[in-house]
């Protein structure tokens, strides 16, 4: 690939980005700056003149990412929790989801900076952020990513979505306590027609009986 091309894909993207997307004007500096991340990242590591050969992607999309897109859209609502940006703020999480669907963590990541810069009540857009950088992370719950969580959490505090996700990433992250009491918590308070609850009843029982068993097994010597 040449940087003729480089440069004009990440042209492309800006402008789809900006106008096709509609993504807000005052985030235009942090799309920009997501692509020349880009291009630093590929002038270091990159050999335009080598012939194009396939390759694994750096982040491979995980088999669900469509699926926690879905899933967290059912959970939190489609339009968004508390969310106050309006239209433009919307654009950026749809954005984003479009590239986690396709395990592009680290980018739906930076947008979602912008959509919760324009708008911090956007329970939503943290929301997204929080499962974002656990996706980046390859399901490690990083600082950054509890704080996400949290912040979605103050800003809609009854919306299931938050504890469910929080929960899933403390689960997978090894905190099973933490997240047993999460989901424990949420299932007490969710309403017996809740389309979620069949399924949080699942997990929490599996997780019930995975900690039964690693409590019986004892500590590994």
């Amino acid at each position: 690939m040449t940087w003729v091309m480089v440069l004009a894909l990440a042209a492309g993207a800006f402008v789809l980005m900006a106008f096709l997307f509609k993504a807000p004007r005052g985030g235009w500096e942090a799309v920009g700056a997501a692509l020349l991340l880009g291009i630093a990242g590929y002038a270091l590591q990159g050999s335009p003149h080598q012939p194009g050969a396939p390759k694994a992607p750096a982040e491979t999309p995980a088999a669900n990412a469509k699926a926690l897109v879905e899933a967290r859209k059912a959970l939190n609502g489609q339009g968004g929790v508390n969310a106050q940006g309006g239209q433009g703020t919307s654009n950026w999480v749809v954005i984003s989801d479009a590239l986690a669907r396709h395990g592009q963590y680290g980018d739906a990541a930076g947008v979602l900076l912008g959509a919760v810069e324009k708008d911090p009540k956007n329970s939503d857009a943290w929301l997204a952020l929080g499962n974002a950088l656990v996706g980046h992370a390859e399901g490690t719950l990083s600082p950054a990513a509890l704080y996400a969580y949290r912040r979605a959490a103050e800003t809609a505090p009854d919306a299931p979505g938050p504890p469910f996700f929080l929960g899933l990433a403390m689960a997978e992250s090894g905190r099973f306590a933490e997240a047993r009491q999460l989901w424990g918590d949420l299932l007490k308070r969710s309403p017996p027609d809740a389309p979620w609850r069949a399924d949080l009843e699942q997990r929490l029982a599996r997780l019930d009986a995975f900690i039964a068993e690693r409590d019986r097994a004892g500590p590994m010597p």
